[in-house]
């Protein structure tokens, strides 16, 4: 009955286990080449309804100032340090790499997901 969220980097994809079984799967945005998403083994460490990001980007013809600045992104799942699983309103390419290192999930994905896994849910990036 363990629970298990896997992101293959490949397909961009991301697939959500339970007992072995597929519960749930959605089309992600991953890391692009500058800013790649950790691959590894890890656990949700955290778990936040809402909140806004910022960080440095590498992408100035994006964000001239060398910055970005997210409000209110939903339902993020913090796997390792600043990396999470969260909801995406600003885009619709995913299937596409389009995020700073984090696995951008369509917003409805993103509720379900954050509903179903609880700290210390595994995953695995690939």
């Amino acid at each position: 009955t363990e629970k298990m969220i896997t992101v293959d980097l490949g397909s961009q994809k991301l697939t959500a286990w339970e007992g072995g079984k597929i519960q749930h799967q959605t089309k992600v945005s991953t890391g692009m080449r500058l800013t790649p998403t950790v691959k590894g083994s890890f656990k949700i460490w955290t778990k936040i309804p809402l909140s806004d990001m910022r960080g440095p980007s590498p992408y100035k013809h994006i964000y001239p100032t060398g910055k970005y600045h997210i409000k209110n992104v939903p339902h993020i799942m913090y796997f390792y340090q600043g990396y999470g699983i969260h909801g995406a309103y600003w885009h619709h390419n995913f299937g596409r790499v389009a995020s700073h290192g984090c696995v951008n999930v369509p917003l409805s994905s993103a509720e379900w997901l954050f509903n179903w896994a609880s700290v210390g849910t595994r995953v695995e990036v690939f």
